[in-house]
């Protein structure tokens, strides 16, 4: 452990919902008045370009690398947008990492290697099917990983 301190493992995609997350778990927890208790450890799962093809079928090997690198072009904005958020608002020693695979792996998997004592999600508004289909990262998570897990909600906006 980092300095005693405990790690708080933080998971990003390009959805606004990490991001309010990650700016909710800053403004709560990384204030300069706060003394950081946590060590931040922001993770992004890149999926493997394969598993955006599917299964395309001959041909598909050339798109292979275009794929690749688009994936690998949103990871680095993620990323950066992530660093940009934790420097506006003083968090020095916040950790970034990309890990290509299954978001539900990826998690659980980054918590064992940091021995994290929190997992923050951003709670994503998808739709029942969707769900289904892709099944909860936070579903998944808060059954498998090894800490707890905190699910960032945004506010609902009543009109």
């Amino acid at each position: 452990m980092a300095g005693g301190k405990q790690v708080m493992l933080l998971a990003i995609d390009d959805s606004e919902h990490s991001f309010y997350a990650l700016k909710w778990t800053l403004d709560h927890f990384f204030t300069p008045t706060s003394n950081a208790l946590f060590k931040l450890v922001i993770v992004h799962a890149k999926y493997p370009p394969t598993s955006v093809i599917g299964l395309a079928g001959p041909g598909s090997t050339d798109v292979l690398p275009l794929v690749e690198a688009d994936l690998k072009r949103t990871a680095d904005r993620i990323i950066e947008q992530a660093k940009e958020l934790c420097k506006e608002k003083e968090v020095e020693d916040a950790e970034f990492e990309v890990i290509e695979g299954d978001a539900r792996m990826v998690m659980c998997d980054a918590v064992d290697k940091h021995h994290a004592s929190l997992l923050v999600l951003g709670s994503h508004g998808y739709g029942a099917l969707k769900r289904v289909v892709l099944g909860s990262v936070s579903d998944h998570c808060s059954h498998h990983a090894h800490c707890s897990v905190m699910i960032v909600k945004q506010p609902k906006v009543h009109h």
